[in-house]
């Protein structure tokens, strides 16, 4: 079976920090560009940081950037999401997504696998 799985999810207090990870299962993440993304209850689904799947080139969203870190473990199959000084923001139900070939050129793009998602709450 192919999928994606996520995990890490939790309550932290705002200034905190969370590892996210997104371990596949059933096909290699070697080709694979991976995307992580959000959803907040009423707004739209959001790209936060994708690393793409040759030399690990990396993008964020303004909102993130310097406080997010996408990398990638091969080896493990997993992609990891470290996200730092956390903020009420970004509270969300975080998504990672895997698309072949991808490099993170835009996060309005089909991708060829979901996973489930993992929630995030920042809260005093």
């Amino acid at each position: 079976q192919l999928q994606l799985v996520e995990s890490g999810g939790g309550l932290v207090q705002p200034g905190g920090s969370l590892r996210l990870s997104c371990a596949a299962s059933g096909f290699t993440l070697d080709y694979y560009g991976i995307g992580w993304f959000r959803q907040a209850p009423g707004k739209d689904r959001e790209g936060v940081a994708c690393i793409s799947r040759s030399e690990g080139s990396t993008n964020y969203a303004d909102s993130v950037k310097g406080r997010f870190t996408i990398s990638r473990d091969n080896a493990k199959n997993t992609v990891y999401l470290q996200m730092n000084s956390l903020k009420p923001e970004d509270t969300a139900v975080y998504y990672c997504a895997a698309k072949l070939l991808y490099y993170c050129s835009t996060y309005n793009i089909a991708m060829n696998y979901w996973g489930k998602g993992t929630l995030v709450t920042v809260s005093p």
